[in-house]
């Protein structure tokens, strides 16, 4: 029998995209001048093909379709209203301190933890528990539960800036005139132009009229004990914003990715456009000032810092799954601490940004009533886009114009959030059931988009706008937080920062420094108790419009938040029962990381040729 020529191999591989290219020397042997071609020492191609056990996973086409789809996902309808209004509610420009002293100590250490693990495992916010500390697989199932609730309200805003935008294709915008079918004998143009108004108590504007009466019909509903019939007209426009969700989202980040180069990138540009416009218009100057001048004496109240907590915390958006999902599709050695820097960085100054553009307007708004700026301003939430804002531009030249690029870019805003939160969804149950799921992804994206659909029916009703504020105060805040504070503790204390940061060193190629350790093991659950402590200790007093919520809503309310978050107990319990041995090893093997899951680890080499 003839002996084979031994090779000397020289490797190398790829893995990110599991590949394995080899070079082969032959070195001399029994027999080895005969039936050779090649000389002896000389090298040859070894072609190997790599197989494994699972699919290769999806990855980003191009760096910016990551880095446009997480500012997608973290800038969202929040930083245009809610910053604005919560800055200027909390002292101005004193604010901005401790707005970033938490955006340094607690938002951007989650973003870049959340981050480093997705990239590193590879693995959506459900299967990467087997990795990290098995007994908390419950957290992935609530993360999810929360993003559909988030789903059920949340479209339902892009639905009303829908409306908006097809009813501004028209020389006179609907809500600039009391003259409407729906308008009452209270509607009054209340600027300085319409001298023989006089403005009372009860009377009302015409866009608080065409938000209230004919977009909502709010009227018909008494409260949630009555919400009334589905208005078909919203109900025609969720659909469509669902239907391009789902072609967006159908195919995975190839698809997504170049969706987000439109919808992250348009509002930027309408943002200058309004704050060019803004900045010319008569008054402007006191919005800003009322914006930005600092009050120091209430950096004293606790609410300060309570609220700055939380608009960072929401403002990123750790814990909904979404950043695990969108870094589990990076290449394994991407910069991923680059990546949390900038875009947690560009999150931050849009916020900033966005209140320049919209206190110039309230500020014109004031000027023309000749009333002060709080007077204006005294709107929160949606109420200060689709009221004030609406009738600031209606008051505007060009005002047609205005309108058309205003609400395109909300519905643009919204719709990077949305494609981010149901992508944390899809890949949590693509990689939890690969089997079941990965070749059925449209049909699964079109299901969940349908559940989202259905579950979203409720706030198109005439109380529909009730609905959406309760599910914004109870569904999702609370239990995100708590959520994220139970992920933390797992990951710094069960898994441990050492291990974790040995994780990041070996992917980036350098061991995070003592200020990101200490973050992530005292300072980031210290945040996050925070939080919750002051929301149990001073909880919201909710209301809309002039519905005060009765008690029993505070009781439902609390009912949907803790339905999300009870997975995580359960799931505690469920994994103790089933796994074998005394208690004491059982609980040693809940709290223990499987090895040799990740797809950067292993990888098994076939027909090589």
């Amino acid at each position: 029998m003839s002996q084979q020529n031994p090779l000397n191999f020289l490797c190398s591989k790829d893995l990110s995209s599991y590949s394995l290219s080899c070079k082969t020397r032959l070195s001399a042997g029994p027999g080895s001048g005969t039936g050779s071609s090649a000389p002896l020492g000389g090298l040859r191609t070894l072609m190997v093909q790599q197989t494994s056990l699972d699919r290769p996973r999806e990855t980003w086409s191009k760096k910016m379709d990551f880095l446009l789809s997480v500012i997608g996902y973290a800038v969202d309808l929040g930083n245009v209203w809610r910053f604005p209004y919560i800055c200027y509610q909390n002292g101005g420009g004193a604010f901005l301190l401790p707005y970033l002293l938490m955006a340094v100590f607690g938002g951007v250490p989650l973003f870049y933890m959340e981050l480093a693990l997705g990239q590193f495992h590879r693995s959506g916010c459900i299967s990467i528990w087997k990795h990290i500390c098995p007994i908390f697989k419950g957290i992935g199932f609530a993360i999810c539960i929360i993003a559909l609730y988030v789903a059920f309200y949340y479209n339902t805003i892009m639905a009303w800036a829908l409306y908006y935008l097809l009813s501004s294709f028209r020389a006179t915008l609907p809500w600039s005139t009391c003259t409407n079918p729906w308008n009452t004998a209270n509607c009054n143009r209340y600027m300085s132009s319409d001298h023989n108004v006089s403005w009372s108590n009860s009377s009302t504007s015409p866009a608080e009229e065409f938000y209230t009466r004919q977009v909502l019909q709010v009227h018909l509903s008494p409260g949630l004990h009555e919400l009334g019939s589905i208005s078909w007209q919203l109900a025609l426009c969720l659909l469509f914003i669902f239907t391009i969700v789902y072609f967006s989202i159908w195919k995975g980040v190839k698809t997504s990715g170049k969706v987000v180069w439109v919808t992250a990138t348009f509002p930027y540009l309408v943002l200058l456009i309004l704050l060019i416009r803004g900045a010319t218009l008569p008054g402007a100057w006191r919005g800003v000032v009322f914006y930005l001048k600092p009050d120091w004496e209430k950096l004293l109240s606790t609410t300060v810092w309570i609220d700055a907590a939380a608009q960072i915390f929401f403002s990123l958006g750790p814990g909904f799954g979404v950043l695990l999902a969108f870094a589990s599709y990076n290449p394994f050695h991407n910069n991923c601490y680059k990546d949390a820097l900038v875009t947690s960085s560009v999150n931050c100054l849009t916020s900033f940004l966005s209140g320049f553009v919209i206190f110039t307007v309230l500020g014109y708004m004031a000027e023309m009533r000749q009333q002060n700026v709080d007077a204006v301003a005294k709107d929160a939430g949606p109420s200060l886009l689709f009221i004030i804002y609406a009738e600031a531009i209606a008051n505007m030249p060009a005002a047609t114009f205005f309108a058309i690029i205003f609400f395109l870019m909300i519905i643009m805003l919204g719709l990077d959030s949305t494609f981010a939160g149901l992508e944390g969804v899809i890949t949590a149950m693509l990689d939890e059931f690969p089997h079941m799921l990965v070749k059925r992804r449209e049909w699964f994206v079109f299901g969940l988009v349908c559940v989202c659909y259905l579950g979203a029916l409720s706030t198109l009703t005439y109380g529909g706008a009730f609905v959406v504020k309760l599910f914004e105060e109870y569904a999702t805040g609370p239990a995100v937080i708590t959520v994220v504070l139970l992920e933390v503790i797992a990951v710094s204390w069960f898994y441990g920062t050492n291990r974790f940061c040995n994780d990041v060193q070996v992917m980036l190629g350098f061991y995070p420094g003592c200020f990101w350790r200490v973050c992530w093991v005292a300072i980031c659950p210290c945040f996050l108790l925070f939080i919750i402590i002051s929301f149990l200790a001073f909880p919201p007093e909710v209301r809309l419009f002039d519905y005060h919520y009765p008690p029993w809503t505070t009781v439902l309310g609390y009912c949907i938040g803790v339905s999300s978050f009870i997975c995580v107990p359960s799931y505690m319990v469920y994994h103790l029962l089933n796994a074998k041995g005394t208690f004491k090893q059982r609980l040693l093997k809940s709290i223990t990381p499987v090895p040799g899951g990740d797809s950067h680890r292993d990888f098994i080499v076939t027909n090589a040729v």
